[in-house]
Parts: structure tokens; C-alpha cells; sequence
């Protein structure tokens, strides 16, 4: 239901504020604009939806390999211990689990080609559970809110724009963001947990999140003083590697249980197009939402408000410009791409806001685009809290990457 009220405000507000600016500016292109974004956003979503075809047949091809040849079961079984306790409604050793670990995995390494359709397959395992078709279950919302609090370990894409753009060392922002996206994911579980009345204070989740602390400081020590080209040549092959381990160690495993590998491809693969198409009314509704949100000016007015009401309070206002980076990324992960590439190329790759807007980008995630592909994919009308939840961590995202933006580089 929330998002159904969020989509019918998008247009409202829009249709209003559009409206204003033709009456009392005179603005007499703003509803060719929105017109403009509504057909090219709908275009948009088709294509992105169809785009996603090849590789959703691909790995969910994978996936029914290692769901056949039991491999998805051996990861269910290793992280068992702590999902376990984030996701009480999941019965021990369910393949969603291992299909959850496995989105996870490739989120931190930033592998989002991967990393989409094991969500999709994780959500698909979900719905199999969910006594309830159309409304989302407690797991698959704790599911959604994680994955848009968007952990990332390296921020590869945002380095690599970094270095396009001439910074001096592009991997500065890698701590910070790291910093940043920690703390998102942190907000969107305890979130989740208070809705759900789970207790987070387990041995297995504080083993969990030591571990990730450490694992974050590993990196750190060891790319701490390596040139941003050879950080980002390390982090392909790491990807590589994992995806590859993957791929052949399924293949492998199907071989020593004597199962049809080519058979189970293609019956995961079928899958993969069919989910693929059934996304595509869900991408255009929230995708045409957005572009037209956008387009009417109302995401200016926000950060207009915004700066007034921190001048207001007398708070340093440097980082407004960086704003419209961190909130656009909500709605649309292109869209942020461009404001950031944007804010260096005004005011520098190394200027305040310019790093600000790298760590918001690397921080934060597309929390509408990826309640409407996941649910959507398995067909949940009433997503509950989700949206709230999700939001939160947002939230959370944006102001620590403000305050760490400050620490490190103001």
C-alpha cells in the first residue's frame, strides 16, 4: 500500500507544482518536459526490463544447477547461524538462504550483473514459504531493506568516475564509503528488527557484524596504499575469481551427482526470461513516477527547502550542493551517476562537495527501484513496512555520509 500512496503523490505533487511554475514563473516548456519524461521513463523501463532478459536466463540457469546438484543447500547450511536469526520465518536448510548469502556476496563486491538475478531467485524461494501470495512476509521485507541499504565493500563504479574525472587520488572516498554503507546497512536491519520484534543482540549477529569490521579494515590495510587503477584492477579480479568459483564448482558438483547440467540450465533459464517479462509493468510504473517527479522541479524544491531550513538553524550549509546526489540515488541510480558526475565537473573531483557526492552515491541505494523489481518479480501487492524501512536506512545513509564527508575531507 505504500508504495501505491508514494506513486499517486509523485504524480499529484508534480501535476501541482508544474502547474505553479506555469501560473506565477511563466514556465511554459514544464509540461512539454513532463511529457517528455513520462514517454521516454516508460521506454525506459521496457528496455531496462528486457535488457536484463539475457542475463536473468543465465544465472537463474546457473542457480537451478546448484540448487539440483545441492549446492545451494551447503550455503544455506554454512550461514545458517546467523540468518537464522534475522530471518526466524525461514525453516533450516531452505534454499533461500543460500540464494540470500549468494545476492549479498556479489552486492558487497559490486557485482551487479550477478547480484540481481540472485536476488530475483532469492525473492522467488521467499514467495514458495509466504502463506500470504499477496503480501510481502516478514523474511523477504528484512530481504528487501538489506539489500537497498546496499552494503558495498569496494566502490569500483564511483572510483572509476572519480578517476575519468581527473581526481588526484580517486580512491580517497573508499573508507568513507565504506564507513557510509556499513551504517545503512546497520539502520535498515535494526529497523526491520524493532518492526519484527527480533532481538539483535545474538552471539551469531555480533560475530556477523565484528566480522564485517574486520573484513572492512583487512581491505583497508591492504589497498590502503595501492594507486586507485591497480585498487580497481584487484577488485575485477576478486569479482572474477568469485563468479567464476562459482559457476565451475555448480558445474562440477552437478557432474559428481550425475544430474543433466545442461537440462537444469535451461529450466533455470526459462525461468529467468519469464521473471524478466513480468517485471516490466512494475519498472515502468515506479520508473515513469520518478522521471516525472523529477522533471516537474520537485526535487528542487526539496533541496531549496532543505538549505533554507539549515541556514535557518545556523548549521553549515557546504554540503547542500551534494544533496540532490543522495536523494536523487533513492529514486533513480543513473540519475544520481549523472547529478555526481555533474557536481565534479563543477566544482572538482577533489572539492568538498564533489567527494561528498561519491560517498552519498556509494552509500545509499535505489530503495523504489528495487522494491518495485523484487516484489514485483513474485507478484506482492501489499509491501507493509518495506518502503518505511527501507527509507530509514536512506535517511541514515545520507546524514552519515554528510557527517563522515566532514570528518574526512571538511
Amino acid at each position: 500500500m505504500a508504495l501505491n500512496y508514494v506513486w499517486i503523490a509523485f504524480f499529484v505533487i508534480s501535476f501541482a507544482v508544474a502547474l505553479f511554475r506555469l501560473i506565477f514563473m511563466g514556465d511554459a516548456e514544464i509540461f512539454g518536459a513532463m511529457t517528455k519524461s513520462l514517454f521516454d521513463s516508460g521506454k525506459t523501463g521496457a528496455e531496462l526490463a528486457l535488457g536484463l532478459t539475457g542475463v536473468m536466463a543465465f544465472w537463474l540457469g546457473i542457480m537451478k544447477i546448484g540448487e539440483r546438484a545441492g549446492m545451494i543447500s551447503v550455503f544455506a547450511r554454512g550461514v545458517n547461524p546467523f540468518f537464522s536469526r534475522l530471518f526466524p520465518g525461514i525453516p533450516k536448510g531452505d534454499p533461500a538462504m543460500g540464494s540470500i548469502v549468494m545476492n549479498f556476496s556479489a552486492n558487497a563486491l559490486g557485482l551487479d550483473n550477478a547480484a540481481t538475478p540472485m536476488g530475483l531467485k532469492a525473492m522467488k524461494e521467499l514467495q514458495d514459504i509466504n502463506p500470504d501470495k499477496d503480501t510481502a512476509s516478514n523474511a523477504q521485507i528484512m530481504f528487501l531493506v538489506l539489500n537497498t541499504a546496499g552494503i558495498t565493500m569496494i566502490p569500483t563504479a564511483v572510483m572509476a568516475l572519480r578517476l575519468s574525472a581527473k581526481a588526484a587520488n580517486p580512491a580517497d572516498i573508499f573508507i568513507p564509503t565504506m564507513i557510509g554503507t556499513f551504517i545503512s546497512f546497520i539502520s535498515g536491519m535494526i529497523a526491520v528488527a524493532i518492526f519484527q520484534r527480533i532481538n539483535l543482540f545474538k552471539l551469531p549477529i555480533l560475530v556477523f557484524i565484528g566480522g564485517f569490521i574486520g573484513l572492512m579494515g583487512g581491505l583497508y590495510w591492504w589497498m590502503r596504499d595501492m594507486p586507485s587503477d591497480q585498487i580497481a584492477t584487484n577488485t575485477a579480479i576478486i569479482g572474477g575469481i568469485v563468479i567464476f568459483s562459482v559457476i565451475v564448482s555448480f558445474l562440477l558438483m552437478g557432474m559428481k551427482k550425475k544430474i543433466n547440467v545442461y537440462d537444469a540450465f535451461i529450466d533455470g533459464a526459462k525461468e529467468g526470461f519469464t521473471t524478466a517479462v513480468m517485471i516490466i509493468p512494475y519498472l515502468v510504473a515506479i520508473l515513469v513516477g520518478i522521471a516525472v517527479f523529477r522533471a516537474s522541479g520537485c526535487l528542487d524544491v526539496i533541496i531549496n527547502g532543505i538549505s533554507y531550513l539549515v541556514a535557518l538553524a545556523g548549521l553549515n550549509t557546504d554540503f547542500v550542493p551534494a544533496l540532490p546526489v543522495g536523494i536523487m540515488k533513492i529514486f533513480s541510480g543513473g540519475g544520481a551517476r549523472g547529478v555526481m558526475a555533474e557536481l565534479m565537473d563543477t566544482y572538482g573531483p577533489d572539492s568538498f562537495v564533489g567527494r561528498l557526492g561519491c560517498i552519498m552515491q556509494g552509500s545509499t541505494e535505489t530503495t523504489f527501484y528495487v522494491l518495485a523489481l523484487y516484489f514485483g518479480s513474485v507478484n506482492i501487492k501489499n509491501t507493509r513496512y518495506a518502503l518505511t524501512c527501507g527509507l530509514i536506512a536512506d535517511a541514515v545513509g545520507i546524514i552519515a555520509s554528510i557527517i563522515i564527508g566532514y570528518i574526512f575531507f571538511h
